[in-house]
C-alpha cells in the first residue's frame, strides 16, 4: 500500500511538473482551414491570425506573450484578431505591460481586438487603442479585402440581450465574422446565418485527462478547434495563458492561423 501511495504521489508530482514547466510553455502554431459559407471566391485563402486568452499575470510572464507575438508575425497573416482575456481578474498591474508586449503586431488589413470576461472595460481597451489596435465592444467595423467588403462584429462577453447581435448586424453587409470571446454565442450566430465565429475562453479545457477529456470545458459546444452548425463555422482557440492553476495537460497553448475556404450555402 505504501508503495502504491508513493508511486501515485510521484506520478502526480511528475505530471504536475511536466504540465507547469513544459507543456504550458510549449507554444504551437495551429494552421486550420475554415469553411466559410457565403464568402466570395476573392477571399479564398485569406489568412486570419487569432491570439486569445493571454492572461498576463504573475504566473504568465511577459516572455510568453512576446514569444506568441513573434510566432504570429513569422506567419505573416492578412488580418489579426485578439480574442480577449489579456490579463487575469482585470489586474491593472499588467494592463499596459501586455498591451506593450502586443505592440509589434501588424497585418495588412489591421489588428482588431475584443474583450474577455477577465478584462475591465476602461483601462484595457484604452491600452490596446494606444497601440493602434481597433477595439470592438458591441460594435462592428467594415474592411475591404480584394475589393470585397467584410464586416467584423465584436460582441462583449457580458452582453446577453437576446436581440443584441441582431441589432449589431442591422445594416451590415455580408459576409460577416463574429468575434465573441464565449463560443456559446454560436447559437445566436447560427440562427442569424453568420458564417464565421471566432472565440476563445475555454483554454481548450487547459487540463485534459485521459479517458475523461476536457472536464472544465464540457459546458461549451466544443473545447477547441472547428465546429460546424448549419451555415456557421465556429473556431475556438486553446489560447496562450493559464488561469486558476499554472498548468496545461494534453492541451498546449497555441497561436492560430485560419485560412478561409468559401463554400456554397447549404
Amino acid at each position: 500500500m505504501k508503495a502504491l501511495i508513493v508511486t501515485g504521489v510521484g506520478g502526480f508530482a511528475g505530471t504536475g511538473a511536466y504540465s507547469c514547466l513544459y507543456e504550458r510553455q510549449h507554444l504551437e502554431v495551429t494552421r486550420t482551414t475554415i469553411p466559410a459559407s457565403g464568402f466570395p471566391e476573392a477571399l479564398s485563402g485569406l489568412r486570419i491570425g487569432l491570439m486569445t486568452d493571454l492572461h498576463r499575470s504573475f504566473t504568465v510572464p511577459r516572455e510568453d506573450i512576446e514569444t506568441a507575438v513573434a510566432m504570429m508575425m513569422a506567419e505573416r497573416p492578412d488580418l489579426i484578431i485578439l480574442g480577449g482575456d489579456y490579463v487575469t481578474w482585470g489586474n491593472p498591474q499588467y494592463v499596459d505591460d501586455v498591451a506593450d508586449a502586443l505592440a509589434p503586431l501588424t497585418a495588412p488589413h489591421g489588428v482588431f481586438a475584443i474583450l474577455g470576461n477577465h478584462d475591465d472595460e476602461r483601462l484595457m481597451p484604452a491600452a490596446l487603442t494606444a497601440q493602434g489596435f481597433e477595439v470592438l465592444m458591441d460594435d462592428r467595423t467594415r474592411i475591404k479585402i480584394a475589393g470585397e467588403p467584410l464586416e467584423l462584429v465584436g460582441l462583449r462577453f457580458w452582453t446577453r440581450q437576446a436581440n443584441a447581435l441582431t441589432q449589431l448586424l442591422s445594416g451590415a453587409v455580408r459576409p460577416a465574422i463574429l468575434l465573441a470571446h464565449d463560443p456559446r454565442r454560436i447559437i445566436e450566430a447560427a440562427a442569424l446565418d453568420v458564417p464565421i465565429v471566432l472565440s476563445g475562453h475555454t483554454h481548450g479545457g487547459q487540463i485534459i485527462l485521459p479517458g475523461l477529456g476536457a472536464i472544465a470545458a464540457r459546458k461549451f459546444p466544443i473545447a477547441a478547434g472547428v465546429l460546424r452548425r448549419e451555415n456557421t463555422t465556429l473556431f475556438v482557440s486553446r489560447g496562450i495563458g493559464t488561469v486558476y492553476v499554472p498548468f496545461r495537460l494534453n492541451c498546449p497553448p497555441e497561436v492560430a492561423i485560419l485560412s478561409l475556404e468559401p463554400l456554397s450555402d447549404i
